[in-house]
């Protein structure tokens, strides 16, 4: 089993719930990263995965699709000062645990993901991706899982289709037309979720779908010609929406599955790391027994 950690997500939500006031031995404010570590160390002792990656976003609004289309993710404002030096030090936490770290100045952990997803279903190896991004279910194969860690239990590939009323594999066609409003990408104006899947259940790609209006104004749903014609006008947009809401690949990742190897160091090693991050020598001899092998 290959575990995939959308890192940002749970950096985040660790800066969110944990006090701002906690902090390292260097009197640094350190919530993220102790929030962070207790993630990292929960899926390792629950799991102890034989592969694990920690995806994280460093493209910073420079990469492939803000070149696309330079209003992606641009009402998200920047990341609070209180945060932002966190970053560096929660990617150390995990190098110090032995976990593969990637990021890419292209890409976002989303692509990164992705590429891995596809590395391990191509070696019919089964996958978990730690996320609460639903752009990430789109790579979940029949196979594997997807995990809201902290907030939802283990979702099959069933499991997604009946929460977003369509089919893991629809999901980046899906947010093209219904749009998607945390990553500032406009949908089809009048195409909601619900009517999206609506016209992806039937047609089960895009690209059938925009072959067929015509007789998408005939299918037996109110307003169903309205939404034939919006989806003509609005062609364009569709296809700019899809180049965002894919994977896009960086040919600069590894290929094939030894580079997710995890590889846990000797305990005292990671309790060196952990105190050079800034951890107290109590904190991380505690989190060093926790993922260390028994």
């Amino acid at each position: 089993m290959l575990f995939l950690v959308d890192s940002s997500i749970y950096i985040f939500r660790a800066w969110q719930s944990l006090p701002v006031d906690t902090v390292n031995r260097f009197n640094q404010t350190d919530n993220a990263v102790q929030g962070f570590a207790e993630t990292l160390c929960h899926i390792i002792e629950t799991h102890r995965p034989a592969l694990m990656v920690c995806a994280f976003d460093e493209c910073f609004r420079q990469g492939i699709r803000n070149q696309i289309y330079p209003l992606y993710k641009a009402d998200r404002p920047p990341a609070p000062v209180e945060l932002a030096p966190q970053f560096v030090r929660c990617k150390q936490v995990a190098n110090a645990l032995g976990l593969t770290t990637l990021g890419s100045s292209l890409v976002e952990a989303d692509d990164i993901i992705g590429h891995f997803a596809g590395e391990a279903q191509q070696r019919y190896t089964r996958v978990t991706i730690v996320s609460g991004d639903k752009d990430l279910a789109q790579f979940v194969s029949e196979k594997d899982q997807y995990w809201d860690l902290g907030r939802h239990p283990m979702a099959s590939y069933n499991d997604l289709y009946k929460r977003f009323k369509v089919r893991p594999e629809q999901i980046a066609d899906w947010l093209a037309l219904s749009g998607d409003k945390s990553d500032n990408i406009p949908g089809v104006p009048g195409v909601g979720p619900a009517t999206a899947a609506r016209l992806l259940n039937k047609w089960g790609d895009l690209e059938t779908l925009l072959a067929n209006l015509g007789e998408v104004s005939m299918m037996r749903f109110r307003g169903a010609p309205r939404i034939s014609r919006l989806l003509y006008e609005h062609k364009a947009a569709i296809a700019l929406a899809r180049s965002l809401t894919g994977m896009i690949a960086d040919d600069r990742l590894p290929t094939g599955l030894a580079a997710c190897r995890w590889n846990p160091p000797a305990t005292q090693s990671i309790v060196c790391a952990l105190h050079e991050i800034g951890f107290e020598p109590a904190h991380a001899q505690r989190i060093a027994r926790r993922v260390s092998p028994t």
